[in-house]
């Protein structure tokens, strides 16, 4: 997988908790990505453990508890 990937899902994440997806085919114009890619992405944040809900009201994705993902690697200490 490529770094771009990776700061896909963190573009979404960040999109899902401000509440500013839109609906599925307004994030795929905002990913640059396909309305198929847009339902993977979902999947696979989902996948690992996101609680992903729609409001079809507000035409928006948005989490049903706070939190978020942190793609990266991080150093720590030798043990």
């Amino acid at each position: 997988m490529s770094n771009y990937y990776f700061s896909r899902l963190e573009h979404l994440d960040n999109l899902i908790r401000l509440k500013a997806t839109g609906d599925p085919k307004t994030l795929a114009r905002k990913l640059d990505i396909s309305l198929r890619a847009v339902y993977d992405y979902i999947n696979t944040l989902k996948s690992l453990g996101a609680p992903i809900s729609y409001n079809r009201n507000k035409g928006t994705y948005y989490y049903d508890e706070k939190g978020r993902f942190h793609f990266k690697f991080i150093k720590s200490e030798a043990e």
